[in-house]
């Protein structure tokens, strides 16, 4: 007998190479079958999921969840139960100083599953930007010990590098989290935006397996030459296996930029929402929404799902995430396909129409639906910048 049982869904599941109806059952928090049909007499409780698209819970790769402690975070499970979102990795929030803050307050207390890039520097990101403008907390031992304590948790370093990030010190933060990546043997992921450093300099510390998140970010830093062709410093770090990761966030996801870069056949590794306690205000709002950017940019729906599901698993040496194969935590979403009229925007609120959003509307977490509830209101200091305020009040 079957606890669970979702039934009559169209089943897309990269990991498994699954595009096609199937019923998926549930046992003991762990997917147990998954076949064109299964007998809802087996099972003690069925969903129905006639005319939507059943998918493996996502994996959103750069999150903010360290609520109340720092400037960025949100509170994970609430926005998990409307997007999809099973796995949050959150992008440095915390530092070896508040680690373990995070992990007693938010890690064990949420029903999603948390795991972390460890910043590089000590005090993580309490406030807006700045965490390296002081090398006195770039403290390698220190992190290297909180990484040793928690490798259950901490799946990769992070390092923010642009030119508040790094103000007065130039590359040397990123010198400084390369050494502890290796020293520690995880993947470092890298925030680009504006310069300096430039992104020359970024590039070359990056190696295989590592991350560069806002890939397709509008700043100095963006990966187009100045006839507005994408650069071949992209394709160099694909080949090289650098992943390239969206990041969308408030101030990080350029439509030129996306656009140049499908016109020549070069697709994301990894598409992420940087959610924060701005961005989940719009124009990102959540991880679906991102990924009906890139959807209505023309990727086909089982490409944006593996981009959200199996590729940022195992990004983070978690393989047993981002799939829907027998024997898994039985981590599920629900989508509807809605065909509409919508406006989407990137972060300078260039308007793109589309036809075609996901919009959730289940998630199982362990083989257990996780209930709605309230999200917290905004911080008094997330306000959105007056340029996207202002559309999105219109709107």
């Amino acid at each position: 007998m079957y606890d669970l049982l979702i039934r009559g869904g169209h089943v897309i599941d990269p990991a498994n190479h699954r595009n096609a109806p199937f019923d998926v059952a549930i046992s003991g928090g762990r997917i147990a079958a998954v076949a064109e049909s299964i007998d809802p007499a087996q099972a003690r409780a069925v969903i129905d999921a006639t005319g939507q698209i059943v998918t493996p819970g996502l994996v959103d790769l750069h999150t903010h969840v360290y609520w109340g402690v720092t400037y960025w975070g949100i509170e994970a499970d609430p926005v998990a139960a409307r997007s999809g979102v099973t796995t949050w990795v959150d992008a440095g929030s915390a530092g070896a100083y508040s680690f373990p803050g995070f992990r007693h307050f938010i890690c064990n207390a949420s029903r999603v599953r948390i795991f972390a890039f460890l910043n590089l520097s000590a005090i993580g990101l309490i406030a807006p930007t700045w965490e390296f403008a002081n090398l006195d907390y770039c403290d390698i031992d220190l992190a290297a010990r909180t990484i040793e304590e928690n490798r259950d948790m901490l799946v990769g370093i992070k390092a923010r590098i642009d030119h508040n990030t790094t103000r007065g010190v130039g590359i040397r933060p990123l010198e400084l989290a390369r050494t502890l990546a290796d020293r520690v043997a995880l993947p470092l992921m890298v925030h680009i935006g504006n310069a300096p450093p430039a992104l020359d300099e970024i590039v070359a510390l990056l190696r295989p397996g590592d991350i560069l998140t806002h890939c397709f970010t509008g700043g100095t830093h963006r990966l187009l030459t100045d006839d507005g062709r994408l650069s071949p410093v992209a394709r160099t770090l694909q080949e090289r296996g650098v992943l390239l990761d969206i990041g969308h966030g408030t101030g990080s996801f350029s439509y030129r930029v996306a656009e140049a870069a499908l016109a020549e056949g070069l697709l994301p590794d990894i598409i992420s929402s940087d959610i924060h306690q701005l961005s989940v205000q719009g124009p990102m709002f959540d991880l679906p929404t991102t990924l009906s950017k890139f959807l209505n940019l023309g990727m086909s729906l089982p490409d944006i799902i593996d981009r959200a599901t199996r590729r940022p698993a195992l990004a983070i040496g978690k393989p047993e995430l981002g799939t829907l194969q027998p024997g898994v935590p039985a981590d599920v979403a629900l989508f509807r396909l809605e065909e509409a009229d919508v406006t989407f925007y990137d972060v300078e609120m260039n308007p793109r129409a589309g036809n075609r959003r996901l919009v959730c509307t289940m998630t199982i977490v362990d083989g257990q639906v996780l209930p709605q509830r309230a999200e917290r209101a905004p911080a008094i200091w997330a306000i959105l910048p007056e340029h996207q305020r202002r559309i999105l009040d219109q709107g």
